[in-house]
C-alpha cells in the first residue's frame, strides 16, 4: 500500500489519481486505458466564428450598397424612340470653272482658205452622278454658227468616254461623254476649238452659249 501511495503521488496531476487515469481490472486479467479528452478552446473558437460572420455581414452589405446604386441609376435612365425615314434620290450636278477668254481669228496661210484656228483650254468642268443606270454629258450650242465656221468641244473624262473634239457649231445637242459610272470627277478640261474659212467672210464679235447637260 505503501508502494502504491507513491506511485499515486509520482504520476497524479492535480487534482487526479492514478488509477482514475490508468484503470486496472480488479482479476488482472487486463489493462485498459483511458485518455482524457482534450479541452476545446472556446475562446478561440467563439472569436473565429465571430470573426467570419462579420465578415460575411460585410460582404452582404457591400453587395446590397452596389445593387442599390445600380437599381438607383437605372430608375434615373429615361429612353425615348425616334423613328426616322431615310431616302436617297438621284443626284446628278455638274458644274464648269468659268467662261473662256474671246476667241478671234487673226491669221491664215496664203493660198489656203481655211483660216489659222484658235484653241482655248483654260475651263474645267465637275461632275457628280449617284445613278446606276450610265449617264452622259451633252452640249449645244443655243444660236447656230453660219456656213464656214466651226466650233469643236472635247470633254475630257475618267468617269467616262470622251467623244473627243465635237463640232457643235450647227446648233444642235450632241453627246461629248458617254457610259459615266456613278461618282465624281473633278477639274477635267473642256477644250474649245473655232475655225473659219476666208469663204465665211469676216464675223463681227458674237456671244454665244454653250450648255452642258449630265443626265441618263
Amino acid at each position: 500500500m505503501r508502494h502504491e501511495a507513491q506511485v499515486d503521488t509520482l504520476f497524479d496531476p492535480p487534482g487526479m489519481r492514478l488509477a482514475d487515469f490508468i484503470g486496472l481490472s480488479r482479476s488482472g486479467t487486463g489493462v485498459e486505458q483511458s485518455l482524457p479528452e482534450p479541452k476545446t478552446n472556446m475562446k478561440s473558437t467563439t472569436k473565429h466564428t465571430n470573426s467570419e460572420t462579420t465578415m460575411k455581414k460585410s460582404i452582404v452589405i457591400l453587395a446590397l450598397v452596389i445593387l442599390s446604386f445600380a437599381v438607383a441609376q437605372n430608375a434615373m435612365a429615361q429612353t425615348a424612340v425616334q423613328t426616322l425615314s431615310l431616302a436617297v434620290n438621284t443626284v446628278q450636278k455638274i458644274a464648269v470653272s468659268g467662261n473662256p477668254a474671246a476667241m478671234t481669228i487673226t491669221d491664215g496661210t496664203a493660198g489656203t482658205d481655211a483660216l489659222t484656228s484658235v484653241t482655248n483650254s483654260a475651263t474645267t468642268y465637275s461632275m457628280t452622278q449617284n445613278s446606276a443606270t450610265p449617264a452622259k454629258i451633252t452640249a449645244g450650242l443655243d444660236v447656230a454658227l453660219g456656213s464656214g465656221y466651226s466650233l469643236t468641244i472635247e470633254l475630257a473624262s475618267t468617269k467616262g468616254t470622251s467623244a473627243l473634239a465635237v463640232d457643235i457649231a450647227g446648233g444642235t445637242t450632241k453627246d461629248v461623254v458617254t457610259a459615266m459610272a456613278k461618282g465624281a470627277d473633278a477639274g477635267q478640261t473642256i477644250t474649245y476649238v473655232f475655225g473659219a474659212t476666208a469663204t465665211a467672210g469676216v464675223l463681227t464679235t458674237t456671244t454665244e452659249h454653250v450648255t452642258l447637260t449630265l443626265t441618263n
